[in-house]
């Protein structure tokens, strides 16, 4: 078992996706048990990439449904093709048949609409169904996705039950912006992914921004470990890391000084308070002192 985990791990940093060992096992157990696998943590942690990472370990389809206040089956499961529909009535005036012969046609397969949910279901192969940030959308709705990460199956009235040849690999995100139902829970593997160490992050950037210079890579990520000490609205994750780093290269910038930090904190904070509050850190502290600061992280 160990080295099949150490396998998955290595597969995934194959990948760009460094990782550690209880993640690379929350992936092999989703792949193997073809479980639904949750993922929460802070937004900008690597969430979100972990179904892309799995798609390309697959070499499979990554199917994504956005969700979001409102989200129905319309644009979830199916819809059926309105335009094509009425021109089919049209043209079908005059044809002699009745209304339920008409009706069958145009509620029918070549009227349908594939959204994510039903696409994923009727995919030829496994694919990845990545549901992401499930926390947004209504409990109504994740009442009904109950039924396709249960039985993997969906039902069109019109049609009947369809259910799915290839089982998807199912990963849900969520930040926790509300309390998803036990119900859900209940039938998912579960993984929190939090704020990275100084070292994993500092290997994250490594790999994700190539020929940075290596102190200014530290630097960096130091800086940003210490600014995750501040009381801030919105904490930077790993993505606004990255953002940092590829624009301090684009600047061609070879370490980080009060004038780079100030010049560039919109790379990684994204509300004006937090950009007031650090520029006073800034002025009161200096950068060097929060790069230290974020060194001293156990």
């Amino acid at each position: 078992m160990k080295e099949e985990i150490e396998r998955t791990r290595q597969a995934m940093a194959e990948q760009g996706y460094i990782t550690d060992r209880a993640t690379a096992t929350a992936a092999y157990l989703a792949i193997t048990l073809r479980k639904p696998l949750l993922i929460e943590g802070p937004p900008g942690v690597g969430k979100t990439e972990v179904a892309k990472v799995l798609a390309r370990m697959l070499d499979t389809e990554l199917i994504r449904l956005q969700c979001y206040e409102g989200l129905d089956v319309a644009t979830s499961l199916y819809e059926w093709n309105y335009p094509k529909q009425l021109l089919h009535i049209k043209l079908g005036e005059g044809s002699g048949q009745s209304i339920t012969e008409r009706e069958a046609q145009i509620f029918s397969e070549p009227f349908l609409l594939e959204r994510p949910l039903l696409r994923a279901i009727r995919a030829p192969r496994t694919a990845v169904l990545l549901v992401d940030e499930v926390d947004r959308s209504d409990e109504e709705f994740e009442a009904f996705l109950l039924e396709v990460l249960s039985e993997h199956q969906v039902t069109i009235p019109e049609i009947g039950t369809i259910r799915a040849t290839h089982e998807p690999c199912v990963v849900l995100t969520s930040n926790r912006t509300r309390e998803l139902s036990e119900a859900l829970r209940r039938r998912c593997l579960y993984l929190w992914i939090d704020y990275p160490s100084l070292e994993k992050e500092l290997a994250i950037v490594r790999v994700k921004v190539p020929g940075i210079d290596e102190r200014l890579a530290g630097d960096l990520t130091a800086f940003v470990q210490g600014v995750r000490r501040q009381r801030l609205v919105k904490t930077p994750g790993v993505a606004e890391t990255l953002d940092w780093a590829h624009a301090l290269v684009a600047l061609h910038a070879d370490a980080i000084d009060d004038d780079v930090a100030g010049e560039t904190l919109g790379c990684f904070l994204k509300d004006e308070a937090d950009v007031r509050q650090l520029r006073a850190e800034l002025e009161t502290r200096g950068a060097t002192a929060l790069v230290a600061a974020g060194r001293e992280l156990p």
